[in-house]
């Protein structure tokens, strides 16, 4: 069972526009400090925030109950003058936990009404979180023949291949920035990583590491996850044939 928490700016569209035509710098500058000040509150409680959009975020949110949202969203409240909206979900896939989450702010399961918070809780769990965390193997060789926004695109290609890949096994990706990336992993995810890996390899003639980590809570099994990954590293460095998936669990 996975808890996923989606945090949304309210009537962010039409706030915008009050800001007048030359507004753009201020709008980058509001997503940059929210972005940090939402990563930092939940990641306190251990959890890791995956930046969706720039007006939006979704939060690995196992062990959470309401009354940590409602701590998150009163924080919030007293630093931005914008409001947000919470939506919470869980399910046995990520991807069922974000239409749980999406179920609840569309009917208006209201949690707490002074704080914008719907959906469902499913708070303290036993069930583990599954991370998968996904970067291109050298992509400095490929900086030898690539310009900068070259290296985007192809990064960018990849990420709308992998997004798509892991959505049919009811996963969702996240790109982290560099060449990195990172998947809410379902069972089924975990199990087809090398399926992926393998395709991109012979399509695209991208080389992947996969590194993943199970844990209570989602720092914990990002943390795992980044262990894993550095762990192929190693192998690597070492000289001897490194695995393109390695897992972990506490």
């Amino acid at each position: 069972m996975i808890q996923l928490s989606i945090l949304k700016i309210s009537a962010y569209g039409p706030w915008t526009l009050t800001l007048g035509s030359d507004r753009e710098h201020e709008l980058q500058m509001l997503q940059a400090s929210l972005y940090k000040e939402v990563q930092k509150l939940f990641s306190e409680k251990n959890c890791l925030v995956f930046p969706n959009r720039a007006d939006e975020f979704f939060v690995v949110s196992n062990g959470l109950e309401l009354y940590d949202h409602i701590q998150i969203q009163k924080a919030l409240e007293k630093l931005f003058d914008i409001r947000l909206t919470i939506s919470i979900g869980y399910g046995e896939s990520p991807f069922e936990a974000n239409l749980k989450a999406y179920e609840g702010k569309k009917n208006e399961t209201i949690l707490n009404k002074e704080h914008n918070i719907f959906g469902f809780v499913n708070g303290k769990s036993d069930s583990k979180v599954s991370i998968m965390h996904l970067d291109v193997d050298d992509l400095t060789s490929r900086r030898q023949i690539n310009s900068p926004y070259e290296i985007s695109s192809i990064i960018f290609e990849l990420y709308s291949k992998m997004s798509k890949f892991f959505l049919e096994k009811n996963s969702l990706t996240f790109f982290m920035g560099g060449d990195n990336f990172m998947v809410i992993a379902s069972d089924d995810a975990k199990n087809s990583v090398q399926n992926f890996i393998d395709m991109i390899k012979s399509d695209d003639k991208i080389s992947l590491n996969c590194g993943i980590g199970n844990g209570y809570t989602s720092r914990e099994a990002v943390k795992l996850a980044t262990q894993s990954l550095d762990t192929i590293r190693k192998i690597r460095d070492s000289g001897k044939e490194k695995p393109e998936v390695y897992e972990l669990s506490c």
